[in-house]
């Protein structure tokens, strides 16, 4: 009898030991799925682009193949490490592809694409996103990209259908260890099918479009605004520097352009940048409407968009002290031109209906 209860004893005493271990793991295992939940909470695509602090990144990839790469589309490993304003750290692996001809041959590093399109990342929700760099090392090269930078912030203030855009300062780790790290200030550009979404448009593969085939508006504005950048290097007919969305619920409505790539801008006047042959222009800040012709009410109509911004677009300006006080007066008198043209109504006829163009 008292074997048995000893036997009975030791499997109750072992059961209970056994749910103890079992209760533990199990809250263990509770605890680091939370965490790894909490670690992998999607990030807000909208909030990283309306967001203006700075994001510390390091982007770790072998910079020899990035520079070696030819063609389109071709993509190699990479990491991220994202270090938000919040104090949150968010470390994923990214797809990195070279992009750009021009600045992929004569820059240190080449533009690049990101692709952070990966389920179950934290960083899924960006899509496929343009990393905008410095061509060179100097501070000369970092200047031009800030005031790129700037543009983006400048037509988001006159259109909402425009590209978002987020600034970086990345530290760049060579994975194969051949070159020495580098850090330069650079900035993400909102993925496309994100943009047309916020504002009820979807992106589709499309033939070619005459420039009189999209929204009539929208096209005003985007011609009167690249004329206020000093921007002549864009083409709708040759999928140039601009993108087409398209209404989500009509079908039948016109195409609307969204102008993007600035740095060949009279704005930017960058010394890599030459002016266009084939309008005659022989330096870059030279402006060109290159605009077909539309009425006056049309016209002072976008104009009134861009008088009321004024202030904004100037405040934008002065208050980014990335870039020196020099090159923000340059900036800012660079625009002074343009609203004193817009101030007569002689000019603006001239400029914006008697020499339009044509064809």
């Amino acid at each position: 009898m008292f074997c048995i209860f000893k036997i009975n004893f030791y499997i109750t005493t072992k059961l209970l030991v056994m749910k103890k271990f079992s209760f533990f793991f199990c809250t263990i295992a509770l605890l680091f799925s939370l965490s790894s939940s909490a670690q992998k909470t999607p990030i807000d695509s909208l909030k990283f682009f309306t967001d203006e602090d700075i994001i510390e990144m390091t982007l770790t990839t072998d910079i020899r193949g990035l520079q070696r790469q030819k063609g389109d589309d071709v993509f190699q490993e990479g990491t991220v490490k994202m270090k938000f304003p919040d104090k949150t750290e968010v470390t994923e692996k990214v797809a990195v592809g070279a992009r750009g001809k021009f600045r992929r041959e004569n820059c240190r590093i080449p533009p690049i694409m990101m692709n952070f399109r990966s389920p179950g990342s934290a960083l899924n929700n960006l899509g496929k996103l343009k990393l905008v760099i410095s061509c060179g090392p100097k501070s000369g090269d970092e200047e031009l990209l800030f005031k790129e930078f700037l543009i983006y912030k400048i037509y988001n203030l006159l259109e909402n259908k425009s590209f978002r855009v987020r600034l970086l300062n990345i530290n760049y780790e060579d994975a194969s260890g051949k070159n020495k790290p580098f850090t330069q200030h650079a900035f993400l550009l909102e993925d496309d099918g994100e943009m047309a979404r916020r504002n009820g448009c979807k992106k589709k593969d499309h033939p070619p479009y005459l420039t009189e085939s999209t929204d009539r508006e929208l096209m005003t504005m985007v011609s009167i605004f690249e004329y206020f950048i000093g921007n002549t290097d864009w083409s709708v007919p040759n999928n140039h520097n601009i993108k087409l969305i398209f209404d989500r619920k009509n079908d039948a409505a016109l195409p609307y352009p969204v102008a993007y790539d600035f740095d060949y801008c009279g704005l930017v006047d960058a010394s890599y940048a030459i002016p266009n042959e084939v309008i005659g222009t022989e330096k870059v800040t030279e402006r060109v409407y290159r605009g077909f012709p539309r009425s006056l009410e049309e016209i002072q109509s976008i104009l009134t968009v861009f008088k009321n911004k004024k202030e904004s677009i100037y405040n934008l300006i002065n208050s980014f002290t990335l870039l020196s006080e020099k090159a923000r007066k340059v900036m800012t008198s660079y625009l002074d031109d343009f609203y004193t043209t817009i101030q007569s109504n002689s000019q603006v006829k001239t400029i914006f209906i008697d020499n339009a163009r044509r064809n």
